[in-house]
């Protein structure tokens, strides 16, 4: 607990109305999308820059925990206070999109930016902002870049990283500093950006963003491969990307999660299908994307599909989108509490890796239902359990660390979207060696001595 005196002197930096610990809002913030309760001391909402550095420099100099937060949409925990503190929560005031430049393709925003608000923004002026996470609309750019967020365009387009500039942050002692330029090309000096991408808000709290934007494409088609069973879709997956096909995303769903569209939402599908691949794909002209299209088609047809569905029209989009995007939702019906883990193999090894996850799913008696964005490694990995049976929940995450295992021996990582946070910081062993750990150490205190920003997160 921080005392009476820090608070009163908070407000005296961003103002009365701007310094919140009463019940409710300690309460509001004290949880993000993992529905763990940690509660802060106080909630701030600094309007600018000049406050935040403000607000860090008094904290640090108090060591006070302070933990950023824009949505708090995240998966993993990381904007949760774990040691009560200050969170500062930036969607109140810096949620502004400061510039679209149509010249050189770049827009500038504040952290608190909701993803598809600056995506409608861009798209109005003919221009393109690719990352698009399932939580795009609500999900801020402050929180995407401090997760590294990727999406369902991912597999063509690249993830938030590929499209961050420049950064402007402030350090934990107050010092604000920009990292990278309004440049295409940049070599100077250490890429400290790319260091804070990803950092979970561990090392600096971001306050302004340059973001590279792409010329929108003029014309899109959805496809779908049907498949009697994952093994065919895996293989189908990179072999159709070897032969030379860029689709926009190429979204995954197994039997099970197929099982529970047709049984919780009606979605008419084939009660056979063992396996689903959809997406989109997009061009300037109507050759390119049928081009595109028949390579898929014939190597999905070659690798086991047995029905392959193209169209352009939207109604019969959206209805193949449909199943993708509530494909989280349906799977409730297979257990209370959904350990969701985002797991990312290289994409010829995604054959091995679901028979893998199928097998430890055996062996401990659980349901694991899979999907995800197959054109790009990264699946998500659902163990199903009842939440109220505390040993099947423990049972549930001895067999999440055994799937890590498998996964990183694949030359695999713990996570290809939501970041480790609080959840996956005790598996962090798995994946880095000893080295690589006291490395990751030396940086966040080379950033932050005092330990203030966002404490517990991350296994460092």
């Amino acid at each position: 607990m921080i005392d009476a005196k820090h608070i009163e002197n908070l407000k005296k930096i961003v103002g009365e109305e701007d310094v919140k610990s009463d019940k409710i809002h300690l309460r509001a913030y004290s949880y993000d999308a993992t529905k763990e309760h940690y509660y802060p001391d106080a909630v701030v909402f600094p309007q600018n820059e000049k406050e935040v550095s403000e607000v860090l420099k008094y904290c640090n100099e108090n060591k006070i925990a302070i933990i950023p937060r824009g949505a708090g949409s995240g998966f993993t925990g990381g904007a949760l206070p774990v040691n009560g503190g200050i969170v500062l929560a930036v969607e109140k005031y810096m949620n502004k999109i400061l510039e679209i430049d149509e010249k050189d393709m770049v827009a500038v925003v504040q952290p608190g930016v909701v993803n598809a608000h600056l995506q409608k923004e861009v798209e109005k002026r003919g221009l393109f902002y690719p990352p698009d996470p399932a939580s795009m609309d609500y999900s801020t750019i402050g929180g995407n870049v401090a997760e590294n967020a990727g999406g369902m365009r991912a597999a063509k387009y690249g993830i938030t990283k590929d499209y961050v500039m420049s950064l402007k942050a402030v350090l934990p002692n107050g010092d604000i500093i920009r990292a990278g330029k309004r440049t295409i090309k940049d070599v100077a000096g250490y890429n400290v950006a790319g260091i804070l991408i990803a950092s979970e808000g561990t090392l600096a709290v971001i306050t302004e963003i340059t973001l590279k934007l792409l010329p929108k494409p003029k014309l899109k088609k959805t496809y779908m491969g049907i498949f009697e069973n994952v093994e065919d879709a895996m293989n189908a997956v990179y072999k159709s990307l070897a032969s030379g096909a860029m689709p926009v995303a190429m979204e995954f769903m197994d039997s099970l999660v197929v099982k529970a569209l047709r049984e919780k939402l009606g979605v008419n599908l084939p009660e056979w299908a063992g396996a689903l691949l959809i997406g989109d794909v997009d061009g300037n002209v109507e050759a390119e994307i049928d081009y595109q299209l028949s390579i898929l088609e014939k190597s999905f047809l070659q690798n086991g599909a047995k029905e392959f569905v193209a169209t352009a029209d939207e109604e019969k989009s959206k209805e193949i989108w449909f199943a993708r995007r509530n494909a989280s939702q349906s799977i409730t019906i297979y257990g209370s509490k959904k350990i969701n883990e985002d797991i990312s193999v290289p994409r010829s090894k995604l054959p091995e890796a679901l028979n893998k996850i199928t097998e430890i799913g055996k062996k401990y008696s659980l349901v694991v239902p899979c999907f995800g964005h197959a054109g790009d490694g990264n699946i998500h990995v659902n163990v199903m359990v009842d939440g109220s049976k505390k040993e099947e929940v423990e049972k549930g995450y001895e067999a999440v660390k055994e799937i890590f295992k498998a996964v990183v021996d694949m030359g695999g990582t713990l996570s290809g979207e939501h970041g480790i946070g609080l959840s996956k910081a005790p598996f962090m062993e798995i994946a880095f060696t000893p080295q690589e750990l006291a490395l990751f150490k030396r940086i966040k205190n080379a950033f932050d001595p005092n330990g203030i920003l966002n404490p517990g997160k991350m296994g460092i």
